[in-house]
């Protein structure tokens, strides 16, 4: 069917099934802790924009890689396309790092056809069947799929060392990361994106995602990073994941309908 189909039925399932589902409930948790003073009305409208978001989602993974984001009416407005062009042609390794927000999966799209071939971390699916799906849409624009774990990471280091690039999405639980404040509170997260640019001192690039009106999106990067260099590492890599995730706060508070509020963030 048609992407705007696709997007409203998307849509239309994952709020008529997603209120009787258990995640639901971790959703509005999160909100809770996350928004103390916010009304249950309030929480309501996060959790159905947030179902609505995720569904649409859904609805349109398989149409992302037929988007083609050079067009002047592209789907998809790119804005700091110059930060890509500028990682492609530096002739250094480069992370890009985001979160689950809006239609996240735009992030490899936009590098393929910006001429950066793109290695993705991957969490996988618990069903085997969307687990296929998204690795097949992926396989399209994504150069290479890299597994959460140690494999991965080291894989990650090596793609880097040849003046690849990788992508990261940073703000789902990892129980072996490091704790660091996340909506007021700690959250256990993966230090690796600042530890590889620490250690090869390549750019470290935010990306952020938003849902626009119209089944559109908006893709936007930022200046790289500035790479602390106190003497401690740890310390460093601590300063740059808070950074990190003080930004993808700001974006979440800013839009917090298109966050992935279903996670498991924080300790229970």
């Amino acid at each position: 069917m048609p992407i705007e189909w696709a997007s409203a039925f998307g849509a239309f399932l994952f709020r008529t099934i997603g209120s009787r589902m258990r995640v639901d409930l971790v959703a509005r948790r999160n909100l809770q802790r996350a928004f103390p003073d916010k009304s249950e009305t309030g929480i309501d409208i996060i959790v159905r924009g947030m179902w609505d978001n995720l569904g649409r989602g859904a609805g349109e993974y398989a149409h992302l890689d037929r988007i083609d984001v050079t067009k002047p009416d592209s789907r998809i407005e790119v804005v700091g396309g110059e930060v890509l062009e500028m990682l492609r042609d530096d002739g250094q390794p480069g992370i890009l790092v985001g979160g689950h927000l809006g239609n996240w999966e735009c992030s490899t799209l936009i590098a393929a056809q910006f001429g950066i071939p793109l290695a993705s971390i991957y969490r996988s699916a618990a069903n085997p069947w969307l687990d296929r799906l998204f690795q097949n849409v992926r396989g399209g624009p994504v150069n290479e799929v890299l597994f959460k774990g140690r494999k991965g990471a080291h894989r990650a280091l090596a793609i880097l060392r040849e003046g690849g690039h990788i992508g990261v999405m940073v703000d789902q639980k990892l129980n072996a990361g490091i704790a660091v404040p996340f909506f007021g509170r700690p959250a256990m997260t993966t230090p690796m994106p600042a530890q590889l640019a620490l250690r090869l001192q390549c750019p470290l690039v935010p990306v952020r995602f938003e849902r626009l009106p119209g089944v559109r999106y908006r893709v936007t990067l930022y200046q790289p990073l500035a790479l602390p260099d106190s003497g401690d590492k740890a310390a460093d890599t601590l300063a740059l994941m808070t950074e990190i995730n003080l930004l993808l706060e700001s974006w979440i508070l800013e839009r917090p309908e298109q966050w992935f509020w279903v996670h498991r963030r924080w300790p229970d």
